[in-house]
């Protein structure tokens, strides 16, 4: 074959190969995002990045024909949006959910959110959700609580009328009932009777937490109303040594649409407490198995999990 013929020769491979390659970058996709099971990492990331998102999340433009259902994460007290959800944003995003999440009830010192009444919370938490509704078009989300998300969440649904707006509720150590603080309510509810000027400052500064003592006023209302809305989906995911919401059994939905998860029935090597529940593997493969049961995988259950610190 003459020079000429080996040049076209080479060119025209190298055509077939960048063609090969455009192609296969394309059936590939984005590389999907890293996740990370740790509560340290997350603090990490929360203090040099202050006031940022938790990666995946809240992207306007997206859109799911896997998963049409957007997810709506909602964080606990005395957390934010980056800190609560570092590893669940990018593991939901991963699977090929639209995933959204919010800070709300006042962000103190720029990090610490979800200290203001709750009532005032949810009203945040409609506005958000509307909004997502309006961007992605979807008629209904998900929505994922940990510890005050759940009770946040429940009121949402149950008394301002958000469950017309909600499919699937899945939560992580929720204050469904408020807490006993592990024996301390009584002692807070005979402060407030003795010292009503002192524990209404305390209320003030710390609203959303004073309001989860089981013998608050909200606390004490959400405790009658009805476990479940009909026509939602409950997933509710609690440790046995979670010495925050307790007792563990004050966490749990009971209803025909109600599913409640211990994750050491799971795993009984995982000691995964209270704040570690959200960068826990077997905690979050359920929240994934909840929002998507048909498809519904078994946790994976090789490791010891220690508390705190996730894993």
């Amino acid at each position: 074959m003459s020079n000429k013929g080996l040049r076209m020769l080479g060119v025209a491979v190298a055509i077939v190969l960048a063609g090969v390659v455009r192609a296969a970058g394309a059936q590939a996709g984005p590389a999907p995002l890293p996740v990370d099971y740790s509560t340290l990492v997350a603090l990490a990331d929360s203090i040099r990045y202050p006031g940022s998102e938790p990666p995946g999340v809240n992207d306007w433009s997206c859109r799911s024909a896997k998963h049409p259902e957007p997810v709506v994460l909602v964080h606990g007290t005395h957390a934010n949006m980056r800190v609560n959800w570092n590893a669940l944003a990018p593991l939901l995003k991963n699977d090929g959910y639209c995933v959204f999440a919010l800070n709300f009830g006042g962000l103190k010192f720029g990090q610490i959110g979800g200290t203001g009444d709750i009532r005032d919370s949810v009203g945040e938490l409609d506005r958000f959700v509307d909004r997502v509704r309006a961007a992605t078009g979807a008629t209904v989300v998900d929505l994922v609580g940990h510890s005050q998300g759940g009770p946040l969440i429940r009121y949402y649904t149950s008394v301002v009328g958000g469950a017309s707006k909600v499919h699937d509720v899945v939560a992580l150590a929720p204050t469904y009932r408020g807490s006993d603080a592990l024996g301390l309510d009584p002692w807070v509810a005979m402060w407030r009777t003795a010292l009503p000027g002192s524990a209404a400052a305390l209320d003030e500064l710390d609203t959303a937490a004073m309001q989860q003592f089981r013998s608050s006023e909200f606390s004490t209302a959400l405790a009658g109303l009805p476990d479940t809305v009909p026509g939602l989906r409950y997933t509710t995911i609690v440790s046995r040594y979670d010495i925050v919401a307790t007792p563990m059994t004050d966490q749990f939905l009971h209803g025909p649409e109600a599913r409640n998860i211990v994750v050491q029935d799971v795993c009984p090597n995982d000691f995964t407490d209270h704040l570690a529940m959200a960068y826990d593997r077997v905690a979050l493969r359920e929240i994934l198995n909840g929002l998507d049961p048909e498809h519904a995988v078994r946790p994976p259950c090789e490791q010891m999990v220690l508390p705190y610190f996730g894993g």
